[in-house]
C-alpha cells in the first residue's frame, strides 16, 4: 500500500464517512442554488451532475476540501500538504463516490 493509499483509507475515508450528512445537505443547497435542475434529471445525467459539479465548478469543490482537511489532525495535515495534489483528486473522488451512493437523499422531497 503506498502513502496515499494509507492516507486514503485511514483518513480521507473515514472523515469522509464523518462528514456525510453535511456533505449532502451541501450538495442539496448547491442545487438549490442552481435552479433545481437536477431534480428534472433522469439518473443517469444526475449521477453526472454530481460529478461535473465536483470536478468543473472550483468555488463548490474548494468547499467540499475544506470540509474535509478541516476535520484533520495537525499530524494529518502535515501529512496531507507533502501531496496535496494526488491526495485532492483522492478526496473529491471519495465525495463523488459518497454523493452518488446517496443519490436517494437527493431527491426533491428529501430535501429539507
Amino acid at each position: 500500500m503506498t502513502a496515499d493509499e494509507r492516507f486514503q483509507n485511514e483518513t480521507l475515508r473515514p472523515v469522509a464517512k464523518l462528514q456525510d450528512e453535511l456533505l449532502v445537505a451541501t450538495f442539496r443547497n448547491y442545487v438549490t442554488k442552481h435552479k433545481n435542475a437536477f431534480y428534472e434529471l433522469n439518473l443517469e445525467k444526475r449521477l453526472k451532475y454530481i460529478e461535473n459539479a465536483i470536478q468543473k465548478d472550483i468555488k463548490f469543490r474548494n468547499s467540499l476540501k475544506g470540509m474535509i482537511i478541516g476535520q484533520f489532525t495537525i499530524p494529518e495535515y502535515e501529512l496531507y500538504i507533502q501531496n496535496s495534489s494526488a491526495l485532492n483528486k483522492r478526496m473529491m473522488n471519495i465525495v463523488k463516490e459518497q454523493l452518488q451512493a446517496n443519490i436517494q437523499l437527493l431527491e426533491r422531497d428529501m430535501a429539507y
